[in-house]
């Protein structure tokens, strides 16, 4: 199975995997309405491949056969004051 992936052009590392170039039909609407005009990175064999960049290769490939799609999202930002503070022993 090919897989091509689109970066978003709303959200910042944010980007979507689909099993065709330009088949966004399994995709909801509001997804891609939230995910704005796709941008295409590169297209590959999933299964040739054994690892990808950010996103777990296994979780990739069930979604894509489950739904037609994965969206990959960056993992949320760490607040370093509040961690810190929080080591000190200090409550907000």
């Amino acid at each position: 199975m090919l897989c091509a992936v689109y970066k978003s052009s709303r959200k910042a590392d944010t980007y979507l995997f689909v099993k065709k170039r330009d088949c966004f039909e399994d995709v909801p609407v509001a997804l891609m309405d939230m995910f704005g005009v796709p941008q295409l990175v590169m297209v590959f064999p999933i299964a040739k491949r054994e690892s990808l960049g950010m996103a777990d290769i296994h979780k990739v490939r069930a979604a894509m056969e489950d739904k037609g799609y994965y969206l990959q999202i960056p993992p949320p930002q760490v607040n370093l004051l509040a961690e810190h503070k929080r080591s000190l022993g200090i409550k907000d």
